[in-house]
């Protein structure tokens, strides 16, 4: 009974530490929701004059909006894409960061940079390299004689949004590389010395051990990184602007919210989004089958 007490004490104690984080949270995060679902069941422009109830009709709207599911379809292959391509080269970097060699602290460093630069900087910078007549790009290809003359990466609708996978994949990697590592680390190291002394080679050692103790760290990096996948748009807006070919959900609910100042219809776009993303987390989270609190159920056998 004493122990129940405890626990009890202890669960408030928690929950009156969390009171402060919650409360700034319900702040800036949870009115500016409640109020984006508001104007989503509206017709308000970005004047508030003369709001008009409509009900769902905003959400129909959108539904039947061909350039939406264009957005919807860039966006998933944006993620898919990136994010497999983060993941396995995070995967082996972390891998590689992971083993004790001269300057290893040094590459860490190195290896973080991207990261650090600002996205916006970071379009910039690649929109220059990948200009057609002023890009390094096309000039190293075209000393490397891969290509017979410049490319117009941004505005050949074919490469537009393979450019911007390659940017992202340049600046995010380093994020996945920094959370899979953290993982690494926290793996015994016992493991490892019961198998070498049960004679298991790298591969089966990765595979039956390095894999399956990585699986909790790799779900809380493939969902972070997949829910900021999901809402990219600084990296589109900058390189390609409002170009159909690689816009994004956000892209598209900034247009119909700023440009064509019509906040009702962007509100109900911003609000399928969060819909969008919040299934997506809950779907993902549930199939993987992994407690992210106390980690993976599975055993570890050679």
């Amino acid at each position: 009974m004493s122990s129940r007490f405890a626990l009890s004490d202890r669960r408030r104690q928690a929950y009156l530490f969390l009171a402060p984080s919650i409360l700034i949270l319900l702040l800036v995060a949870a009115w500016p929701l409640a109020r984006t679902f508001w104007f989503s069941f509206t017709d308000a422009s970005l004047t508030l004059e003369d709001v008009q109830w409509v009900g769902l009709q905003n959400f129909a709207d959108v539904l039947e909006d061909e350039d939406w599911w264009t957005s919807v379809r860039n966006t998933l292959f944006f993620t898919g894409i990136s994010v497999t391509l983060e993941t396995i080269l995070g995967l082996g970097i972390a891998l590689l960061l992971h083993n004790p060699f001269a300057g290893r602290s040094l590459l860490r460093t190195a290896v973080m940079v991207p990261w650090a630069i600002p996205t916006v900087v970071s379009a910039k910078m690649w929109s220059w390299m990948f200009h057609d007549l002023y890009g390094v790009i096309n000039d190293i290809l075209m000393k490397l004689r891969l290509i017979q003359e410049p490319i117009a990466w941004m505005a050949d609708s074919s490469l537009s949004m393979m450019a911007i996978i390659f940017v992202d994949v340049w600046k995010t990697t380093p994020f996945m590389t920094l959370l899979i590592l953290a993982g690494l680390q926290s793996i015994p190291t016992q493991v490892y010395q019961s198998a070498a002394v049960d004679g298991a080679s790298a591969f089966r050692t990765f595979w039956k051990i390095t894999l399956p103790l990585l699986k909790p760290a790799l779900v809380v990096a493939i969902i972070f990184r997949c829910l900021d996948a999901l809402r990219i748009f600084d990296l589109v807006y900058v390189m390609t602007s409002n170009s159909r070919e690689t816009s994004t959900m956000s892209v598209y609910a900034r247009e119909n919210m700023i440009d064509f100042q019509n906040l009702g219809y962007g509100s109900a776009v911003s609000v399928l989004i969060f819909g969008f993303i919040a299934l997506f987390t809950i779907i993902y989270v549930m199939s993987s089958r992994v407690n992210l609190l106390g980690g993976s159920s599975e055993k570890v056998s050679l």
